[in-house]
């Protein structure tokens, strides 16, 4: 697969917690991504974080895994990220979505057997 080197990264806020069709989010919109044949996509999970609601989320011991934030990130030409959003739209109920212009200076599968970490 060939990413142009003027690509697009999608940046996708999420929940841990939130869902899609019985199944978490985050799995949904990975397995759509890779069903639309876009480059890769990764998901990072975040220690401590808060959104709109200003409800703050944290890994502390006394709230272990709480909801804790979750981005998930896509790198692909313009075209197929466009062409990803509306299916995106209608998974979300709520979070935050960014576009920004990025550069790739490299894409390829490793030398192993098989590749680790989504869109390395």
């Amino acid at each position: 697969m060939h990413i142009p080197r003027d690509a697009v990264l999608l940046r996708i806020f999420i929940g841990e917690t939130d869902r899609w069709e019985h199944r978490p989010l985050y799995e949904a919109i990975v397995l759509k991504a890779r069903e639309m044949h876009l480059a890769g996509a990764t998901v990072v999970r975040g220690l401590m974080g808060f959104g709109k609601s200003s409800r703050l989320h944290t890994a502390k011991i006394l709230r272990l895994s709480l909801d804790l934030p979750l981005v998930i990130e896509i790198v692909d030409s313009e075209e197929k990220i466009r062409a990803f959003l509306p299916v995106l739209d209608a998974m979300l109920g709520g979070g935050m979505v960014t576009l920004e212009k990025v550069t790739v200076i490299d894409y390829r599968a490793g030398a192993g057997a098989g590749e680790a970490g989504g869109a390395s």
